[in-house]
């Protein structure tokens, strides 16, 4: 942990009723900084917490809202005990200045932008919604002439310097524990920073009777193993092929621990049309196709009824550490601070080269990798 005094003091937070945290989460962020979320709540109870989420699909195509405005995230904001308020529109230019001005009203006497892409940008708009308050920001380092990011950093009271959080061997949890620290004097331990999520009982019925009505269940018990593929990223450098998805359950069943394996296979609500187009091409018994339309707490619910996943890197393989279900990850070299922190039920199959996507690994590789977690 870094030792410079915090930034914000303990005597301004004691004065506050409410602050505004300014981010561009998706979900793999949200598993591990909602512990760092909740350690705030505990630290400063009367201060209440609102997330500004901003998307950075925001667009003026009126056809993308559907997907944007539905995003898994919110559902999930929503249902936080220690999270007041959440600004959910800024997915089109209109409902991204509605809410400026919603959070103008407020009068935050205390705006913190967690946001590390474009983190100048951000310093503009943590100041612009609180102009009479105490505004922190991340801080990038940034060359002499980039007088537009040093522009943007003046509107900041106090500046987290981003490089000093991002130590080599640094797991994100610890990065993100680290800048609570730094930002409020908050110690987060391993063990509270370990990811969890809580889902409702609604959910956790409905995944149970899905597998009934699958077949892959009875009486509540699993009638054979049940493995959850996800081949799905934002990121085409994170995906991995429909193709290898097929190949993979086809070579898995020709082992004896998988030959009556049931699987899952995950879609992006966006994606199902073609997911399912490409599998009714193909025989493959005891396969059904997933994704979580209605609810996010469908996701986790769902992979809580699973034996195994296997997923790329995104944010199922951190849900599976939260639901407690061994993981199979399958990743590029860029990012090992994003592997999945439970080591001893997940298993990291990364890519050769450095230069190499997902769906650079072989299905043999995965196979063989599988049946060495049973071996």
């Amino acid at each position: 942990m870094s030792t410079s005094t915090q930034l914000v003091s303990t005597e301004r937070l004691q004065r506050a009723d409410k602050m505004l945290f300014i981010t561009h989460l998706a979900l793999g962020d949200y598993t591990y900084l909602q512990n760092c979320f909740k350690a705030f709540a505990q630290a400063f109870p009367q201060v209440k917490i609102h997330v500004w989420v901003d998307e950075l699909r925001r667009t003026s195509r009126a056809a993308d809202w559907v997907h944007l405005k539905k995003y898994a995230l919110y559902d999930w904001l929503a249902a936080c005990p220690f999270v007041d308020k959440v600004y959910n529109q800024t997915y089109s230019p209109d409902g991204y200045r509605q809410s400026i001005a919603d959070a103008q009203r407020e009068n935050y006497p205390l705006v913190v932008s967690l946001a590390t892409l474009r983190p100048h940008r951000y310093a503009s708009l943590a100041r612009e919604i609180c102009t009479q308050g105490f505004v922190v920001g991340m801080r990038a380092r940034a060359g002499l002439l980039a007088i537009h990011k040093h522009w943007g950093y003046t509107k900041l009271d106090a500046a987290l310097d981003m490089a000093a959080s991002q130590r080599p061997g640094m797991h994100i949890s610890e990065v993100y524990a680290d800048w609570f620290y730094r930002l409020f004097g908050l110690e987060i331990n391993a063990e509270r920073r370990f990811p969890f999520v809580e889902i409702p009982l609604q959910w956790q019925q409905q995944a149970a009777s899905q597998l009934e009505q699958w077949g892959f269940a009875h009486d509540g018990q699993r009638v054979a193993k049940v493995v959850f593929v996800n081949a799905f990223a934002k990121n085409n450098k994170r995906c991995w092929s429909l193709e290898h998805v097929a190949d993979l359950i086809f070579e898995l069943r020709q082992h004896e621990a998988w030959q009556d394996a049931s699987f899952i296979v995950n879609s992006m609500p966006e994606e199902i049309a073609r997911v399912e187009a490409f599998f009714a091409a193909r025989s493959l018994e005891k396969v059904k196709l997933f994704s979580a339309a209605d609810n996010f707490f469908q996701l986790p619910a769902i992979l809580q009824q699973c034996d195994l996943i296997i997923s790329v890197e995104t944010a199922v393989m951190h849900l599976a550490n939260a639901v407690h279900v061994p993981v199979v990850a399958l990743m590029r070299q860029k990012n090992p601070e994003w592997v999945p922190v439970d080591a001893h039920n997940s298993t990291v199959i990364t890519a050769e080269k450095r230069s190499d996507w997902v769906k650079d690994i072989p299905v043999q590789r995965v196979v063989a990798t599988v049946n060495g977690c049973v071996a």
